[in-house]
């Protein structure tokens, strides 16, 4: 039982991807807005993608921008990459937990408003 569990663990050591990447956990916007964002600099250079969200007149640019600084930040310590030689290889936003929260209506009534949050990743790769 053990030993398989060792193998299982030692074969995920082995797939586990060595990219540099940068993960923004529950941030305050809604996935759909963040999306829109990221389709902009997928597959672009990293001063190409960091030039577009400085540019950018979009309330998620700012976080997006964050989480491409450490991408960069962490292939630049931690792996001894160039941020020169960098490129967007993969960047997605996935839905986090929504807030519920309560609007009060005529005659007693109560709509649900929904606050969403997001968990947005990027992925970072060297050129070839």
């Amino acid at each position: 039982m053990a030993k398989n569990t060792k193998l299982k663990a030692q074969k995920r050591a082995e797939n586990k991807d060595t990219r540099p990447k940068a993960i923004a956990k529950h941030v305050r916007i809604s996935p759909y807005k963040v999306r829109i964002v990221l389709d902009l600099i997928r597959g672009k250079s990293y001063r190409e993608a960091e030039a577009i969200l400085a540019n950018l007149s979009k309330s998620s640019a700012e976080p997006i921008k964050k989480v491409l600084d450490s991408a960069a930040a962490n292939a630049e310590h931690n792996l001894g990459m160039d941020k020169e030689n960098l490129f967007v290889a993969a960047c997605f936003a996935d839905q986090g937990p929504t807030l519920k929260r309560v609007m009060p209506r005529a005659q007693g009534r109560a709509f649900r408003i929904l606050k969403r949050t997001s968990h947005i990743t990027v992925i970072l790769d060297a050129k070839a």
